[in-house]
């Protein structure tokens, strides 16, 4: 849409681009989860780090990764095919197709595919969030019991680049959350500039934070 002016996309694409577009929201909620994992390892852990985090099990942790995203995003496309959408509805919020917006374009009860979604974030998005704060808890209680405050110092600064790119992540998720569970009466501009922070943010800056 940005490059080449699209403004139209077929039902079937917009079903395989919005399972794509949410499988890739879990996989980095589930990468950034086993990052802080990592990070606890390697500070409160040290002397286990090698022997815990070897390199069958970061295979393991990277398969199991996938098929978090996948199986729990398969019923997503079958949920929205069997709905009746109304053609005075068909035109999105966004540049892209996102679950949300795409199922209030329908003319049917959308009730399942909202309590599907509910259960889709917090199942992912919801419980990472909890186990990454969980996790700095942790690290935090550990940093507090070092002796030198230049080693709790370095021991912080080990987490900074992940801290941030927890927050680049998670903000603009809950952002356009929000404006499609609140916002109905926000200009469009605003719903749509929150939409491509969501898409575009989080790419952009994780190369500069890492």
């Amino acid at each position: 849409v940005l490059w080449f002016d699209h403004s139209l996309i077929t039902f079937n694409a917009c079903l395989a681009q919005q399972f794509f577009l949410h499988s890739f929201s879990v996989v980095e909620s589930s990468v950034l989860l086993a990052m802080s994992f990592d990070r606890f390892m390697a500070i409160s852990k040290p002397l286990r780090y090698a022997a815990v985090l070897t390199n069958t099990v970061i295979t393991r942790i990277g398969l199991a990764i996938v098929a978090r995203a996948m199986l729990s995003l398969f019923p997503l496309p079958f949920l929205l095919k069997r709905l009746n959408f109304c053609p005075d509805k068909i035109v999105l919020s966004h540049s892209f197709c996102f679950h949300a917006d795409v199922m209030k374009r329908a003319c049917a009860d959308i009730t399942i595919n909202i309590l599907y979604g509910l259960y889709v974030v917090l199942s992912t998005v919801g419980i990472d969030s909890l186990l990454i704060v969980l996790s700095y808890t942790l690290i935090l209680h550990t940093v507090m019991g070092l002796a030198s405050p230049r080693q709790r110092i370095r021991a912080l600064n080990t987490c900074i680049s992940h801290i941030l790119a927890v927050l680049v992540f998670y903000i603009p998720v809950i952002g356009v959350s929000m404006t499609h569970r609140f916002g109905r009466h926000l200009p469009h501009i605003v719903v749509a500039l929150i939409a491509y922070v969501y898409l575009v943010v989080p790419p952009v800056l994780n190369p500069i934070i890492y």
